[in-house]
């Protein structure tokens, strides 16, 4: 079995409840969505392909605890159900980045999904597959990417219509990079008291979202 890979490389988890932590990406090629804001289109295309066994000695070498798999989007690649379970069945804490738009089902239990609707401003809304929501854990967390006050209601519709606080562990509300303050989102957040967490993407402040890292 293998697997299109665009990179693999050991940096800080930049978003989640593990931001800061240390953890080993592997970067999955190719993703059927094409959001306004994206900051991996270097993933849409190319990569490499890698046997599955190749991929988990790349990951093995870093000798980490932690290990997300992302892109583009890893599930269009169906193969990368099989990778989330060696990875799983090797003992790392395992972690999928996922846009929502493919189905979840399948995923090993053991994985964090962190799992993106999309916002009317990623220009991709229609593609959020609303029925996976009932496919996620209470140990899975949910992530809006936020351009503008009119995402941010549509969020907060979007978490009370589907009880999305009571469904997972964490909501995520993330303002979209150079397009909607970090600490006018923070306000919203605050006036409205919302149980969520703000998310600033880590790794764009140390690395200004250079590759590998």
């Amino acid at each position: 079995m293998s697997l299109r890979i665009t990179e693999i490389f050991y940096s800080l988890q930049g978003e989640a409840r593990t931001v800061g932590r240390p953890t080993v990406f592997v970067r999955l090629t190719g993703c059927p969505l094409r959001c306004t804001w994206c900051d991996s289109a270097y993933a849409f295309q190319g990569g490499t392909i890698w046997p599955e066994e190749k991929v988990l000695a790349e990951v093995a070498s870093f000798g980490p605890q932690y290990v997300t798999v992302t892109g583009g989007e890893p599930l269009a690649q169906p193969e990368c159900l099989s990778l989330l379970e060696k990875l799983c069945d090797a003992g790392y804490e395992v972690s999928l980045e996922t846009s929502g738009a493919l189905a979840i089902d399948a995923v090993d239990t053991r994985v964090v999904k962190v799992m993106d609707l999309k916002a009317p401003g990623s220009g991709e809304v229609h593609r959020n597959r609303v029925e996976n929501i009932a496919w996620l854990n209470p140990n899975d967390q949910v992530k809006f990417v936020l351009s503008t006050r009119a995402d941010y209601d549509w969020a907060k519709m979007q978490c009370d219509v589907h009880g999305l606080y009571n469904r997972v562990s964490d909501v995520l509300f993330s303002p979209t990079h150079e397009l909607l303050e970090p600490r006018t989102l923070a306000e919203w957040i605050l006036a409205d008291r919302l149980p969520v967490r703000l998310q600033l993407q880590l790794h764009k402040y140390l690395w200004n979202n250079a590759p590998g890292h």
